[in-house]
């Protein structure tokens, strides 16, 4: 499990038939940045992007908990689905270090 932005969607007209009405978004998977003194300050992009489906009705620009391999297909909705990513929460904080690094509200 990972931490990842929504960056964007996906639309694409011509696919499986099991994965109509199943949204799509690209996700960018993201690592704790540290400050001068080795303490942790912020979250910063990691440069790679990945398509995932989204189970939770997540929205672009939102931090999101996201699975890969076998978990994406652990979900009610996915069990059956031909997914290697799967959007399982929206993030409304974080921490880490002590220190909150995100925070929704």
């Amino acid at each position: 499990m990972f931490l990842a932005r929504v960056a964007g969607h996906v639309v694409a007209s011509q696919k499986d038939k099991i994965l109509l009405g199943q949204k799509l978004f690209v996700v960018e998977p993201l690592n704790v940045k540290y400050d001068d003194a080795g303490q942790p300050a912020t979250l910063g992009n990691t440069g790679r992007a990945i398509v995932a489906l989204d189970s939770v009705g997540a929205g672009e620009g939102q931090l999101v908990l996201v699975v890969q391999g076998s978990s994406a297909r652990m979900t009610e909705q996915t069990k059956n689905l031909p997914a290697d990513a799967v959007i399982i929460g929206i993030v409304d904080s974080a921490t880490f270090g002590g220190k909150t690094f995100y925070n929704a509200g």
